[in-house]
């Protein structure tokens, strides 16, 4: 696939690429140059899009169980669970 550069300095990227990287009108993409010269465009996500790719590996931590932690060890009597 290839696109031609306007006088602008613009290019549009073609479909099938803007399909394959889910990219939509008004999406915005990342451009970056590896060391050997090659570049990749990437789409730029908002950090709420990570939300649930990594599992936690334990149930969370109850707020009362944390301040009862941070309380413990203040005194300088760590509570052992």
């Amino acid at each position: 696939m290839q696109s031609a550069i306007t006088s602008k300095g613009q290019a549009t990227i073609p479909k099938a690429i803007r399909d394959h990287l889910g990219l939509n009108t008004g999406d915005r993409v990342k451009f970056f140059l590896h060391p050997d010269g090659s570049v990749v465009l990437l789409p730029k996500r908002p950090v709420s899009a990570l939300r649930g790719i990594v599992k936690p590996a334990q149930p969370p931590v109850a707020t009362e169980d944390m301040t009862e932690a941070a309380a413990s060890e203040a005194s300088g009597h760590p509570t052992r669970r």
